[in-house]
C-alpha cells in the first residue's frame, strides 16, 4: 500500500492541496447592494458595466430596434423614473425597445435592459410598463446575471481541476472543453430568465421601486396575470400540456409568494394614484405594431420558418433552402456543407432531455455537450462523430412532444463555424405566440370606446386577425378568457 502512494506523481499532490485554494479565492463575497445580504460573485462592478457595454453592442447589432423615437423616449422615461429610486441610481442605465413581436423582456448586467414592442401591446396602462421595466431593472441592482455566471464559473473550474486531477493520477492527456464565448452566456441569462428565487427576488424589487416611483405596486401582479393568459392560450392552441415548459412560466398562478412580497412593499396613497396619466399611455400605443413588422430587416425576418401544425418557430441561417413536409422541416446552405433537420416524436415517458439521447436515440458517444433552457423550455445538446461526418444533435421538450434536431457538417476545415450557425439556429425554437397569429399587411392597434351592446364575437368578426380573433383580443385587452369592458372604456382594436 505504501509502495502504491509513493508512485503518486508530486504534480498530483500539488493540485490537490491547491483545490482548496483556488475555491477559496475564487468564491469572493460581495454586498448585495439591492438586498444588503453577502452573494458569492467574482466579477466587480467595473467590469461588470464593461461587459454590459459590449453586450449592448452585440444586441444593437444583432437585433431590430423600433426606430420610433418618440415611443422609445417615453419607454426611456418611464424607465429613468424607475431607476432614479432604485438601489443603484448611480448606474447609467438604458432602455431599448426590441422591433420583435415575441413577448419578452430581458435585462444585462450594468443597466441595460430590453423589451419588445411584442410584450408592450398586451400592457393595458404606465403601472403595468413600469412594472416589466421594474422587475429588469431588479435583475440588474441586485447582479443576478454577475451571481448566476459566478456560480457556473465556480462549477466549471472545480470540476476543471477535478478533470486535472484525474488525469494526472490515471497518466492519461488532459483535453480541455473550449469555454462558451462569454457573450452568448449572458445573452442566454438575459433572454431565458433567472431561477425562481431571482425573479421573485426581480418582481419584490420591481414593486419598491413603482411605489417610490408614484405607481401601484399591483401592476406587478397584473402583469404576471397578462403572462399567465398568454401562456394559457398558447396551451389551448397548440394542444400543448400545462407544465414549466410555458413561456413566462417562473410564478404559478395565484402566487401567494409573489402577492406577499407585492403587499409586504405597500400600497399607493389614493391621493397620489391619479398622478400617473393612462391617456398619454394609450396615445404611445396607438398605431403599435402587432405581429411581424416589414420593416425587420436580417435574418429574423428572411429565414424565420413557421410550423402552424405542431405550433413552433425558428429562424434558420441565413439563405439556407428550406423544404418540409406536415411533420418535419429540413433546411441546407447552397454549399451542401450543412444542414439542418427537425423531426418530432411523441413524448412517451417523462425523462430528461439528456437520457432521452442516450436511451431512445442510442447516441451514448455526445461530446461537447450542454443543457438547453431557452424560452421556457428545456432541452439538450451536443456533438456527435459518425463516419468521419461530425453532427450537431439536440432534443427540446415542447407539450407533450421532443422535437429531433440533426445537423450535418461535412467541410471539416468549416467545422467551428458551422457548428456555430446550427447552435444559433436551435437556439430560436420556440412557440408561436398569439401576437403572431396575423396575416397580410401590417396590423396595428388603434384605441376606441366601448359602446351600448358591444360583444367579443362582434369585434371579431370584423377584426383583419386571422387566427383566434376573439381571444386574441381578449389577451390584447386584458379580458381573456371572460369579462367584458364597460361602457364608455378605452379598448384596443387591431387595423
Amino acid at each position: 500500500m505504501s509502495g502504491s502512494y509513493n508512485r503518486i506523481p508530486s504534480t498530483l499532490c500539488r493540485l490537490i492541496l491547491l483545490v482548496p485554494a483556488c475555491l477559496f479565492l475564487l468564491s469572493s463575497c460581495a454586498v448585495n447592494p439591492a438586498t444588503g445580504q453577502g452573494n458569492i460573485v467574482m466579477t466587480s462592478e467595473r467590469r461588470e458595466i464593461e461587459i454590459g457595454k459590449e453586450e449592448h453592442e452585440k444586441v444593437m447589432q444583432s437585433m431590430a430596434v423600433m426606430t420610433d423615437e418618440q415611443i422609445n423616449a417615453y419607454v426611456n422615461e418611464v424607465g429613468q423614473r424607475l431607476a432614479a429610486v432604485s438601489h443603484r441610481p448611480d448606474l447609467t442605465f438604458t432602455f431599448t425597445v426590441i422591433d420583435s413581436p415575441e413577448i419578452n423582456a430581458f435585462a444585462l448586467p450594468g443597466g441595460y435592459v430590453y423589451i419588445n414592442r411584442g410584450l408592450m401591446a398586451y400592457l393595458n396602462s404606465e403601472a403595468e410598463l413600469a412594472a416589466v421595466l421594474g422587475h429588469e431593472i431588479g435583475h440588474i441592482t441586485a447582479r443576478h446575471a454577475v451571481q448566476q455566471q459566478s456560480s457556473g464559473n465556480l462549477a466549471r473550474i472545480a470540476a476543471g481541476i477535478g478533470g486535472v486531477v484525474a488525469a494526472v493520477a490515471t497518466g492519461s492527456g488532459y483535453i480541455g472543453s473550449q469555454i462558451m464565448d462569454v457573450g452568448s452566456i449572458w445573452a442566454q441569462a438575459g433572454l431565458s430568465g433567472f431561477g425562481r428565487e431571482h425573479e421573485l427576488e426581480a418582481d419584490s424589487l420591481g414593486a419598491e421601486y413603482l411605489l417610490k416611483a408614484g405607481y401601484d405596486p399591483q401592476a406587478v401582479i397584473r402583469v404576471v396575470t397578462v403572462l399567465k393568459n398568454q401562456e394559457d392560450f398558447n396551451t389551448k392552441v397548440a394542444n400543448q400540456q400545462p407544465s414549466y415548459h410555458g413561456l413566462f412560466a417562473t410564478h404559478p398562478r395565484n402566487d401567494t409568494r409573489l402577492q406577499q412580497a407585492v403587499a409586504s412593499v405597500g400600497a399607493l396613497p389614493a391621493s397620489e394614484a391619479t398622478l400617473v396619466d393612462n391617456q398619454k399611455f394609450r396615445d404611445q400605443m396607438d398605431g403599435l405594431i402587432v405581429g411581424e413588422s416589414q420593416a425587420i430587416t436580417g435574418s429574423e425576418a428572411r429565414n424565420r420558418y413557421y410550423q402552424e401544425l405542431l405550433g413552433y418557430t425558428m429562424v434558420f441561417p441565413n439563405d439556407w433552402t428550406i423544404t418540409e413536409t406536415p411533420t418535419t422541416v429540413s433546411a441546407a446552405n447552397a454549399e451542401g456543407t450543412s444542414s439542418l433537420r427537425v423531426e418530432v416524436q411523441r413524448m412517451q415517458e417523462s425523462i430528461e432531455p439528456r437520457l432521452f439521447i442516450r436511451d431512445t436515440l442510442g447516441i451514448t458517444n455526445l461530446q461537447e455537450s450542454e443543457q438547453l433552457t431557452q424560452f421556457r423550455l428545456t432541452g439538450y445538446t451536443g456533438v456527435v462523430s459518425e463516419g468521419g461526418m461530425s453532427k450537431r444533435i439536440a432534443v427540446i421538450y415542447l407539450g407533450p412532444r421532443v422535437f429531433i434536431f440533426t445537423g450535418e457538417m461535412k467541410d471539416a476545415a468549416s467545422e467551428e463555424e458551422l457548428d456555430a450557425q446550427l447552435l444559433a439556429s436551435i437556439r430560436t425554437f420556440r412557440a408561436i405566440q398569439a401576437n403572431e397569429r396575423f396575416s397580410g399587411n401590417e396590423s396595428r392597434i388603434r384605441y376606441v370606446q366601448v359602446g351600448d351592446g358591444f360583444t367579443w364575437p362582434a369585434l371579431a368578426r370584423m377584426s383583419p386577425i386571422a387566427n383566434y380573433p376573439e381571444e386574441t383580443l381578449r389577451l390584447l385587452n386584458g379580458y381573456y378568457p371572460t369579462g367584458n369592458p364597460q361602457v364608455g372604456e378605452w379598448i384596443k382594436i387591431v387595423e
